[in-house]
């Protein structure tokens, strides 16, 4: 088991996970999709569309980046 964190960034944001998780690497982009749904289903006023998790290792060594909108898909 590695420990991951999770932190987000559009242009103008970055917030920075203080603390990791430790699992499985394979089990780290599920969990970074579930907190993108858990995000964009929480009440605000934010464009979600230009966000993205950054995955990294306890190195600081990136993983992998999954934008938001491969979740949320295309405006209709």
């Amino acid at each position: 088991m590695a420990t991951v964190y999770f932190h987000c960034s559009d242009a103008e944001h970055v917030f920075i996970a203080r603390r990791g998780v430790k699992m499985n690497l394979a089990d780290a982009r599920e969990h970074a999709v579930r907190m993108v749904r858990s995000l964009v289903s929480s009440p605000s006023g934010e464009d979600w569309r230009q966000w993205a998790v950054h995955v990294t290792d306890e190195f600081d060594e990136e993983i992998f980046v999954l934008p938001f909108a491969t979740v949320l898909g295309k405006l209709h």
